[in-house]
C-alpha cells in the first residue's frame, strides 16, 4: 500500500467519524464530534495495520477485535441513574464509528461514507418518531398500579417490621390494601407480605421503601413487584 492511498483512507475515516460525531456534540453528549472522530481513526489504523502486514493470512482478523473492544469503550458512557438508563445512543453510535472506519481502513470507502450518513440520519430523523412513540405508549399507561412488596425477617422482629411498614406506607401517601404474615422455616422467619397500590409514575417510591427497609437489621430479604389489574383482583 502507499502512503497516499493511507493518508486517504486516515482522513476519510476522521471526517467520517466526526461527521457522525456532530449530532451527539450538539446534543452535549458525553462522547462527541472529537471521541466519534478518533474511533473512526482508530478502528481504521488497525485494519490498515492488517493490510500492510505481510502475509495476513485473515485481515478480517483484527476487525474482529475492533468490533468486540469498542464494547469497553461503549460501556463507559451508559450511565444507570434509577430506573433511567442513559447513554445507550451514544455507545451505539460509537459502535457505528469503529464499523466506518473499519470499512475505510478496509477500502470500501463508498460503504463507509454510506455508513456515515446512515448513522446521522437515524439519529436525527428516529428521535421524534421515538420521542412519539413514548409520549402515546406513557399516555395509555393505568393511571394506577398495584403492588405487592415482601419482607422477610426473624420471627422475634415481625412486630416491628409490620409497624415499621405501615408507617412508611401512610408517610408516602401509598394505599395499603393487605398486610399479611406467613411463617417460614419452622417458625424461625416470617415473611411479610404487602398489597399496595400507588400512582403509576411513583414506582419509584415502592422502590424507596424497599431500600429503607432492606436496611433493618432483622431483615434478610426483600423484593417487590408490579401486578396487572386483573390479578390484583
Amino acid at each position: 500500500m502507499v502512503w497516499q492511498d493511507m493518508v486517504i483512507r486516515l482522513c476519510i475515516a476522521i471526517f467520517a467519524g466526526a461527521f457522525i460525531g456532530t449530532e451527539r456534540q450538539w446534543r452535549h453528549r458525553m462522547a462527541g464530534l472529537r471521541t466519534n472522530a478518533l474511533v473512526s481513526l482508530g478502528a481504521c489504523l488497525f485494519v490498515l495495520l492488517s493490510v500492510m502486514v505481510v502475509k495476513e493470512s485473515s485481515p478480517t482478523r483484527i476487525a474482529a477485535q475492533v468490533v468486540s473492544g469498542i464494547g469497553f469503550l461503549g460501556g463507559g458512557v451508559i450511565i444507570r441513574e434509577g430506573f433511567s438508563i442513559h447513554g445507550l445512543n451514544t455507545a451505539a453510535t460509537l459502535w457505528c464509528a469503529a464499523a466506518v472506519g473499519t470499512l475505510v481502513g478496509s477500502g470500501f470507502l463508498t460503504a463507509a461514507i454510506l455508513g456515515s450518513f446512515g448513522v446521522l440520519l437515524a439519529n436525527i430523523l428516529l428521535r421524534p418518531v421515538a420521542l412519539f412513540m413514548n409520549k402515546k405508549s406513557t399516555g395509555q399507561m393505568p393511571g394506577h398500579m398495584n403492588y405487592v412488596l415482601s419482607a422477610t425477617c426473624l420471627d422475634k422482629d415481625e412486630s416491628h417490621i409490620r409497624a415499621l411498614l405501615m408507617h412508611m406506607v401512610n408517610t408516602e401517601g401509598i394505599d395499603l390494601k393487605e398486610l399479611y404474615s406467613e411463617d417460614i422455616e419452622y417458625g424461625k422467619k416470617v415473611t411479610v407480605r404487602a398489597s399496595l397500590h400507588c400512582d403509576a409514575t411513583k414506582a419509584v417510591l415502592i422502590e424507596k421503601l424497599v431500600s429503607q427497609l432492606s436496611l433493618e437489621a432483622g431483615i434478610t430479604a426483600i423484593g417487590w413487584k408490579s401486578l396487572p389489574e386483573q390479578e390484583a383482583e
